[in-house]
């Protein structure tokens, strides 16, 4: 019997202990903070031993493998510690691996993961597929495998789960787009974040496809250094229509679905693309796309006041997911943005805001440097410090036709608990407008 250590008793740990536990180890969950009440109840209802507030050294270093959250860095001195006693330190996603023999889609890039992710997995349930999706979103692999066992497989991949694989190995491989981020756990430097996102393709054979963002700068630099074994498929703007796009020789019309701008037209290349690949039909995958509803806080359209569209995009956390959405915009934006300042270089989105947002709402409680960059390109800048007096001064200032957008470029820790609160907030005060 194997002495299994887990660090982190979220989502990933407790779905790895369970798949742990499932498979006859000993196990035994560690976190350092607090543990969520739902997830204490899950690991007391399967006698799985755990503690919080602390790691337990000696009990630790007892381990014959430890499996560790996505969020913990390999600097940490435990981590370190573990590694020089030559005890194996693994992500879920690598332990998960083990114990399948499904057909795998591994999802990664710095935007469009979850959307990209959730389309896959529509148009492939769509199609009739036997199919799960996890990962990054929803439930962690290595819970889905304790549940059922599924042909497919659909994951959401972040850089941070990449970092802790060895012969993880999924069958499509893809990376939708490579934009700095997440640069504090990279030593601040471009080429191990991307180094990172790479590790995607590492395992894959001759049999396998790998599918990336041809014109992307940073994949378009790296690949020519990275061995690439599997099946290499550029996405290319030049597959992108008016109306669509094509794949596989086949045309499809966005026209009738909910994804808006060029963005969300290339995750649907992607996952269309993909889909075809293992087999799924033409004529299904259409109807995927007409019947997908978009992911929460990306996008979103909320709904209409007096002539003005509200669109929530409050999961744009930096400067190329906001990039993105003010592309897919007309002319004639009041955009909301601001929070919790990572560091952003601005100067991509100073073309697009002078062609296409006439009045600015900051949403935060130090908006110097947006005011300081956009406050003479736009004709209006105004501050807001809660998301009901953003949509208020939005919807002051909109005029008929126009459209309000929520799209940070910020983290929202400085007025919300995370993204998601300032998304429903927001959805809120507009719903509240007359």
């Amino acid at each position: 019997m194997k002495n299994i250590v887990i660090l982190g008793a979220g989502e990933s740990g407790v779905g790895a202990a369970l798949l742990a536990q499932q498979n006859r180890h000993h196990v035994f969950v560690s976190d350092r903070g607090g543990i969520a009440e739902k997830y204490k109840r899950e690991l007391e209802s399967h006698g799985i031993a755990y503690e919080e507030g602390q790691h337990t050294r000696d009990r630790i270093l007892q381990a014959d493998e430890v499996i560790k959250s996505p969020g913990i860095p390999d600097h940490v001195p435990l981590i370190k510690e573990l590694v020089g006693k030559g005890i194996p330190v693994i992500a879920e996603i690598e332990y998960a691996a083990r114990y399948h023999q499904s057909k795998v889609m591994g999802i990664t890039g710095s935007n469009g993961k979850t959307t990209t992710t959730r389309l896959a997995f529509h148009l492939l349930q769509t199609a009739g597929f036997d199919v799960e999706m996890g990962g990054n979103v929803g439930k962690s692999f290595a819970r889905c495998l304790t549940e059922a066992h599924r042909a497919y497989y659909v994951l959401e991949l972040s850089s941070f789960q990449l970092d802790g694989i060895v012969d993880f190995r999924p069958d499509i491989g893809m990376i939708l787009n490579i934009s700095p981020d997440h640069l504090d756990r990279y030593d601040y430097k471009m080429e191990n974040y991307i180094r990172s996102k790479f590790r995607i393709s590492m395992n894959q054979r001759p049999e396998d496809v790998f599918l990336y963002q041809a014109e992307n700068e940073h994949i378009a630099a790296f690949l020519p250094e990275h061995d690439i074994r599997a099946e290499a498929l550029p996405m290319l703007r030049a597959a992108l229509t008016e109306n669509g796009f094509m794949a596989g020789g086949h045309h499809f019309d966005l026209r009738p679905a909910k994804l808006r701008g060029e963005h969300n037209a290339f995750n649907a290349l992607f996952a269309t693309t993909a889909a075809l690949r293992w087999g799924a039909a033409p004529e299904a995958i259409q109807r995927g796309l007409e019947t997908f509803t978009p992911v929460p806080h990306r996008m979103e359209v909320v709904g209409t006041c007096q002539g003005v569209e509200y669109i929530n995009d409050s999961k744009a956390t930096n400067v190329d997911a906001v990039y993105y959405a003010l592309d897919a915009m007309p002319k004639g934006v009041v955009w909301i943005a601001g929070g919790q300042d990572k560091g952003n270089d601005y100067e991509p989105l100073l073309p697009l805001v002078r062609e296409k947002v006439r009045a600015m709402v900051a949403l935060g409680i130090d908006n110097t440097k947006l005011k300081a960059t956009f406050g003479g390109l736009v004709d209006i800048f105004v501050e807001a410090r809660s998301a009901e007096e953003a949509v208020e001064q939005a919807a002051g200032l909109a005029k008929n036709g126009e459209k309000v957008l929520l799209s940070p470029a910020c983290a929202s820790f400085d007025l919300f608990k995370n993204y998601e609160q300032r998304g429903e907030l927001f959805k809120a005060a507009v719903r509240q407008l007359k």
